[in-house]
């Protein structure tokens, strides 16, 4: 393949670096599904992954808690642009976790409102309440509401908070942002905060609760349930196992490569690079290093789907989870991505027409991560879904197969009659 830009290799038979998680997936028929329209949205990531922009995609979707596709495509080791054609690969699988980088944010969103749900913490309390020195330079009346609503004033980060060498002394980075000046007024703008606020919500967590978010995180959410993932990085010995990212595709170019380094805090290769670093993935980095399998991040989209209360155990109470995904800013400009975005506390919504989730998807909550990782619940269509993917480029010509596949799971999995 002959390419002006960076692609992995993609062999002949796509059937030969695709797995199916055995005896998971149910039949469609006996969900009163179009087995042709399910395939179809398959197909969709066979031509994703055959474009050479990943070098591996994972697909797993939900349909009324049952899981219709659950598969995986490529390699998650040794096909990156950058690797020798004969080094050694390992191929991906469904068990294969994946950095969700942003789509971590609805993760620590939600250990944020189980606190409020518990009375531990109140959404409309100052940050300075919980961090008494976050209130220098004019940043008193923050709000926890401001942080989940991307409404704080200080989206950008200091550069050195995506040092690998700071992340495993976290309270070195809380302190560069305590000492950070806000950009406008707290609640004036909205602008997408990438990596700042993930620390401060982390920080309050452990003030309030005396737990580091990674432990609260797994005994009140992902223990009850089950999870062996969906955590923030994973165990030193685990590193190996998690999917290695690529930077993919056309150079990142000015503004856009310029609106990426402002937000995340240095330029998207270099990005790439730290969410490969082991510093990286055995730390927390709350806005952006939850660890999973698209099994799992769907399964924790469908436990928000069904009001907290999945497969018996009771995790949220119902109205937490409404709280949770209620909008905050309908097609607002967002002063970071230059785009208008429906956001909630903690969550990216849908839209009837411009959307991340496809077409018709009003009621649809769940966060995009860095560059194209979709994790999302769709409650009109009983649906909940994550595919990720360890190609990260910024603008390509088939990032279309991506929209494909959303418009076509729109069309497999129908909105409810009763909608």
């Amino acid at each position: 393949m002959t390419s002006l830009y960076p692609l992995c290799r993609v062999p002949r038979s796509l059937d030969d670096v695709t797995t199916v998680r055995p005896r998971t997936e149910i039949e469609p028929r006996h969900l009163r599904l179009d087995r042709g329209a399910v395939d179809a949205v398959w197909d969709a990531v066979r031509s994703l992954y055959a474009s050479g922009t990943h070098p591996a995609v994972a697909l797993c979707v939900r349909y009324q808690g049952e899981v219709v596709l659950d598969r995986a495509i490529g390699y998650a080791r040794g096909n990156a642009p950058d690797d020798a054609p004969d080094a050694p690969k390992v191929l991906a699988t469904p068990d294969t976790p994946f950095c969700l980088l942003s789509a971590s944010k609805p993760v620590t969103a939600m250990v944020v409102h189980l606190l409020d749900e518990r009375r531990l913490v109140h959404l409309d309390d100052p940050v300075a309440e919980y961090i008494p020195e976050f209130a220098r330079h004019g940043k008193e009346t923050i709000t926890l509401r401001h942080i989940l609503g991307h409404r704080a004033g200080v989206p950008n980060p200091p550069e050195s908070t995506m040092d690998p060498d700071l992340l495993e002394n976290p309270d070195q980075i809380v302190e560069l942002l305590c000492d950070q000046k806000p950009i406008w007024r707290p609640g004036q703008r909205l602008a997408y905060h990438a990596v700042t606020t993930g620390f401060l919500l982390a920080e309050v967590v452990r003030r309030v609760t005396g737990q580091d978010i990674r432990t609260f995180l797994r005994e009140n959410i992902l223990a009850p349930l089950g999870f062996r993932w969906m955590n923030y990085g994973v165990a030193r010995e685990d590193i190996g196992q998690v999917a290695v990212n690529a930077f993919t595709g056309p150079p990142p170019l000015p503004p856009i490569s310029t609106l990426f380094r402002r937000a995340l805090g240095m330029p998207v290769e270099d990005v790439v690079e730290v969410s490969n670093d082991p510093r990286f993935l055995r730390s927390v980095f709350p806005s952006g290093n939850v660890i999973s399998t698209a099994t799992e991040a769907s399964r924790f989209f469908d436990l928000l789907r069904c009001g907290g209360v999945l497969d018996g155990v009771h995790v949220f109470e119902p109205r937490t989870v409404r709280r949770a995904i209620a909008e905050q800013s309908y097609m607002e400009p967002d002063f970071t991505l230059v785009l208008p975005f429906r956001y909630s506390l903690g969550f990216m919504l849908g839209a009837e027409w411009f959307s991340l989730y496809g077409p018709y998807t009003a009621r649809a909550f769940g966060h995009i991560g860095f560059t194209n990782v979709f994790c999302w619940a769709d409650p009109d269509r009983d649906v909940a879904g994550a595919l990720l993917t360890s190609g990260k480029p910024l603008v390509y010509p088939q990032i279309y197969w991506i929209w494909e596949m959303l418009r076509r799971i729109g069309n497999a999995f129908p909105v409810r009659p009763d909608r």
